[in-house]
């Protein structure tokens, strides 16, 4: 694994249509294995870091380098191929696939991903390694052949964590991951997300408004801290 799970230096990001730039960062840098809490107000463009992080979008200029990768350079289907295989993104809107069962959907990942079929299945099937994370999640076997669309919101945001986790990727990036879960089961979520991560030795990016998880990771970075344009109100 290199030696920067992230490294970013002079990005910039504009939408469409947009003269002033949403991202500006000089500098930015996460360790392997690091596991960062970010945080800011809505508009400072977390979610958009996180999308360009992730490979969906392209920077307009700067150098973005993620496990190594100069993601820019590669070809769409190389992105797509290589977030696969490498990242686990929990988003917000949790994109599950309405239809299929909860374990399904976990799952759905090792389907586009042989090597991270072979890190699930190192030392179990491959549905029992979903489960067992489902469980650690708190979400019961009863419910794990329901179609995620009969699940609650709560149920579906353990289900995408699941997902996200599943095989072993080196990097996992967390957006607003624990906003429709109660106080006990947040800090289920938590414990088991970083000792996930500490087993496997991934990087964790995880974006909250909550700064009272802060406390649980190794750095606590604010985007006007980071990000020039949410300093200056772009």
């Amino acid at each position: 694994m290199p030696g920067h799970a992230i490294e970013i230096t002079d990005l910039a990001f504009h939408w469409p249509g947009h003269a002033v730039p949403c991202l500006d960062i000089p500098r930015l840098v996460v360790a392997a294995g690091e596991r960062l809490f970010l945080h800011g107000p809505s508009g400072s463009g977390k979610s958009t870091l996180l999308n360009l992080i992730g490979g969906v979008l392209r920077p307009d200029c700067g150098r973005l380098r993620v496990l190594g990768h100069d993601l820019s350079a590669l070809a769409p289907h190389a992105r797509d191929r290589w977030r696969a295989d490498h990242l686990g993104f929990i988003f917000q809107q949790f994109n599950l696939l309405p239809w299929m069962s909860a374990l399904d959907n976990v799952t759905l990942p090792c389907t586009f991903s042989p090597r991270r079929a072979a890190e699930a299945t190192r030392n179990a099937s491959l549905d029992d390694e979903a489960g067992r994370l489902l469980t650690r999640l708190g979400l019961p076997e009863s419910h794990w052949r329901q179609p995620a669309r009969r699940l609650s919101v709560g149920q579906q945001q353990r289900v995408a964590a699941a997902r996200a986790l599943l095989g072993r990727p080196e990097l996992i990036v967390a957006d607003e991951p624990t906003s429709a879960l109660d106080a006990e089961l947040q800090q289920a979520f938590i414990d088991l997300l970083l000792q996930e991560t500490a087993a496997s030795g991934s990087a964790l990016v995880f974006v909250s408004h909550d700064r009272r998880l802060a406390a649980h990771f190794d750095r606590c970075t604010g985007m006007t801290e980071i990000n020039r344009a949410a300093a200056h109100g772009g």
